[in-house]
């Protein structure tokens, strides 16, 4: 914004000031240049700049060529041109302010808990699965995995980029958002408040564990807005990259495993896809009980506590963590965030463990269903029924899951994208009405009350205390 600033009065001055001296615009010229190196070293080069780059080149030929016999031209030409050149620069001033504003290089909220956060990356193989998608039919399945935990005070080292591997992710994000990948490319630019393997807090011998699961076409860090909330209320997070799923994974041997389409749909495809991302989970579960034994990296041994662990998930992940909470014991209580409950059938009696529902708005609207069903027949060749058939049983399986004690919440104006950090990518992402940063206030001041409450038994009115404080999300206790 400085430098906009500082070429719009640099710009003004070269066509309004007619007395203005041309050694004067010269040295405010080299102040700007200064400036823009400085913007460059500091907050990195990216795309959406080029338009003020180029204009500081245009300004610099436009200065150097400036003529100072302009008082002999006619005064209604010269001040035609004036105008002329003004308005021109009105219009180019819209394109620089316009393309970092659209896709600009976000901050998050500082998370609010009494905890620092760090964070670490572990690289685990699967000796007892074959990877049933590589080319290579003796691989076993491999799994990244970012843990984010509560820590000591942060020391003077760098925060953690958002995306490690921007380059890889962006290409899967294609997918996801409709945008071509080297428009996202910016987003390696974007900060965390998590440093790297800074020591693991002494307040408390031991602390609770929540598996974090993406949806399809998702990443590891992609709800970093949760994640590190989490992580400074006392939890230890940890996200997993499902492969060939997640919009990418890469390896610490720089092998890449970008998003594959595996053609699923509906539930009959994408129920029989379940175990693979469970089975992930449950090998994570295993390889943490080994953690917590020996830990190579010195981080954790000693300091898991495997007797409460929870689960939360966006979309896919989060009908993974309903499966998990349903069927491992290990699981004591799970968030799914807008998921359809894909897998093994729910119990028509409910989960009989805490569990939320989090619904977006509009993916629980019939209305906003049936208006989409037209484009969604014409694209997939399926009929009225077949989706009529499926809207029904998303709807069963939610109200089973929910039967016994299950909480529900809907947030006004959301949709299914609104519970992942995306609509921070660009203004014009989230839906009319729906303010992301404020979205993501209440989801996490009601995941830390869920997991509070549940995992570390803090008082059981807290979640009924939420649902006065917002009564618009609708928090439900079924």
């Amino acid at each position: 914004m400085v430098i906009i600033i500082f070429i719009i009065v640099l710009a003004l001055a070269t066509i309004w000031g007619q007395n203005t001296k041309k050694s004067w615009l010269m040295y405010s010229l080299i102040a700007l240049y200064a400036v823009t190196v400085v913007q460059i070293i500091v907050g990195d080069y990216r795309w959406q700049m080029i338009p003020c780059y180029a204009a500081l080149v245009i300004l610099t030929i436009c200065i150097i060529f400036r003529k100072n016999d302009r008082k002999q031209r006619p005064r209604n030409r010269r001040y035609f041109l004036a105008w002329l050149w003004t308005l021109m620069l009105m219009l180019y001033t819209s394109v620089m302010v316009a393309l970092p504003a659209l896709l600009p290089v976000f901050t998050f909220d500082q998370p609010q808990g009494p905890y620092s956060v760090g964070t670490t990356l572990y690289h685990f193989v699967d000796k007892e699965r074959l990877d049933d998608y590589s080319a290579d039919p003796t691989d076993h399945r491999e799994l990244m995995v970012q843990l984010w935990y509560p820590s000591e005070q942060k020391t003077t080292e760098e925060a953690e980029p958002y995306i490690r591997d921007v380059s890889a992710i962006t290409q899967g994000l294609e997918h996801a958002l409709s945008f071509p990948a080297w428009t996202l490319g910016h987003l390696g630019l974007v900060k965390t408040h998590a440093q790297s393997n800074i020591h693991l807090s002494s307040a408390e011998q031991k602390y609770p564990i929540l598996i974090f699961s993406h949806g399809m076409t998702g990443f590891r860090s992609q709800n970093t807005f949760q994640v590190e909330e989490l992580a400074s209320y006392g939890y230890i997070v940890v996200g997993i990259d499902h492969p060939y799923d997640a919009a990418a994974t890469v390896y610490p041997d720089g092998r890449e495993i970008l998003i594959q389409t595996h053609n699923l749909s509906g539930f009959e495809g994408l129920d029989e896809h379940m175990p693979l991302w469970t089975e992930d989970v449950s090998f994570i579960l295993d390889r943490l009980e080994q953690l917590n034994r020996q830990d190579e990296q010195d981080l954790f041994t000693g300091r898991l506590d495997l007797d409460r662990i929870g689960m939360f998930g966006h979309s896919y992940g989060g009908a993974t963590a309903a499966q998990m909470l349903m069927k491992d014991a290990r699981i004591k209580a799970a968030i799914n965030m807008d998921g359809t409950l894909y897998g093994d059938p729910m119990p028509s009696t409910g989960l009989t463990k805490p569990y939320l529902q989090m619904n977006g708005e509009k993916s629980i609207d019939k209305a906003v269903f049936n208006n989409k069903l037209d484009q969604a027949i014409a694209q997939s060749g399926k009929t009225k029924e077949d989706y009529e058939e499926f809207w029904d049983e998303t709807v069963r399986r939610r109200s089973n899951a929910l039967q016994g004690g299950g909480y529900t919440m809907t947030i006004p104006h959301t949709s299914h994208m609104s519970f992942t950090d995306f609509h921070l990518f660009s203004p014009l992402l989230p839906n009319p009405g729906e303010d992301p940063r404020s979205v993501h206030r209440i989801i996490n001041e009601v995941s830390v009350t869920f997991f509070d409450q549940f995992l570390k038994g803090v008082s059981n009115s807290d979640m009924d205390r939420l649902a006065e404080k917002y009564p618009d999300i609708e928090l439900v206790h079924n």
